[in-house]
């Protein structure tokens, strides 16, 4: 039996949307309805991120966003217990992100059960290590029908590429650059070989850009190189700018992407 995430690439091939926000952001009820309003507005894959003091990967507006939702009181626990009955309303698949700390704090059975038990249809952990994931991690997540999603950067080996398209089963998470994350307003010759590079390796999951999507430059140059593009900070922004109404964020960044 498919996945949601595996149904959805063999559904859709090409510019596929995935968003991501910081849950408990920017209030600490905000999860749900933020979720409803990307699922109604066409968004096709969501990611939400589980707060955490030091998120190494992410750039200022994200950090910002996940030290107010720790501030406020949001936690693992507070999300799952939002996310709790979520399938009766949200069809599309839905991600968490976060670090291996908060995971392993969790326990990873638990956090893995709590998963399944909510509808979430996979994780992304950017610090945990390849190994620790087959040895530690995978095992458990397979028993609960998960899907870890592990990104890749223009430094990661081509041994390590096809390593890591060997142990997943839903898609591949193409970092951009090196760097943090971040909006960018367009993707030099450096990145477009990268992407070419990757796309030329006929992997067997489909290919997400993120970092730095932000604009229809860096949209287009992401939907034409992978199968979608993945947008975060560029949202978080729009959040801020629109704390009360998330329907009006969700409009500006689809008008942001066209521009």
């Amino acid at each position: 039996m498919k996945t949601r995430i595996q149904q959805l690439f063999e559904n859709k091939h090409s510019n596929i949307t995935s968003v991501y926000y910081t849950a408990g952001f920017p209030q600490p009820d905000a999860t749900r309805p933020i979720l409803k309003a990307l699922q109604d507005k066409g968004i096709d894959l969501v990611e939400i991120g589980i707060p955490f003091s030091d998120p190494m990967a992410d750039g200022p507006v994200i950090q910002a966003s996940s030290h107010q939702a720790i501030s406020e009181g949001m936690n693992l626990k507070k999300l799952f217990e939002q996310l709790e009955g979520m399938r009766t309303e949200i069809h599309i698949p839905v991600i968490l992100m976060g670090y291996v700390n908060v995971i392993m704090q969790f326990g990873i059975e638990a956090f893995c059960k709590a998963c399944t038990q909510v509808g979430v249809d996979g994780v992304i952990l950017p610090d945990l290590p390849m190994h620790d994931y087959l040895e530690a991690y995978k095992p458990i997540m397979d028993a609960y029908g998960l899907s870890m999603v592990l990104l890749i950067t223009p430094e990661t080996s081509t041994e390590r590429i096809l390593e890591i398209d060997k142990n997943t089963d839903s898609f591949i998470y193409m970092v951009s650059s090196a760097a943090t994350t971040g909006a960018q307003t367009a993707f030099d010759a450096k990145k477009q070989d990268y992407f070419q590079r990757i796309h030329a390796m006929n992997l067997k999951n489909p290919c997400l850009i993120g970092f730095g999507i932000s604009n229809k430059a860096t949209y287009d140059a992401a939907c034409k190189n992978a199968q979608g593009a993945i947008i975060g900070s560029r949202f978080i922004t729009c959040l801020r700018q629109h704390p009360n109404d998330y329907a009006q964020a969700v409009d500006a960044l689809l008008k942001q992407l066209q521009q």
